[in-house]
């Protein structure tokens, strides 16, 4: 019998991908809402819009965090799969 994960099973690393992809999108659409008054013609917003659109940055770097850990947990798993057919 082959050792698989089900496709539907957690995974460690889900979790951080899922909350950076939301914080991804809120800054995308707070850069977008922040850019524009440069096309419409109309006021800048205020200086805390331009700190909200960093949360893409934010989003990325929390979803790349949750990819390490996902790739670090498959490794461990392995690894403790390769020893357990080698001692077999």
């Amino acid at each position: 019998m082959r050792n698989e994960t089900p496709v539907n099973s957690p995974v460690p690393g889900d979790g951080l991908i899922r909350v950076g992809a939301v914080v991804f999108f809120l800054g995308a659409v707070a850069t977008l809402i922040t850019v524009a008054p440069l096309f419409l013609g109309t006021t800048p917003f205020p200086t805390y819009m331009f700190w909200l659109s960093m949360l893409m940055g934010v989003g990325f770097a929390v979803a790349g965090a949750g990819v390490l850990q996902s790739i670090a947990a498959q490794r461990r798993q392995a690894r403790a799969v390769q020893r357990a057919g080698t001692t077999g």
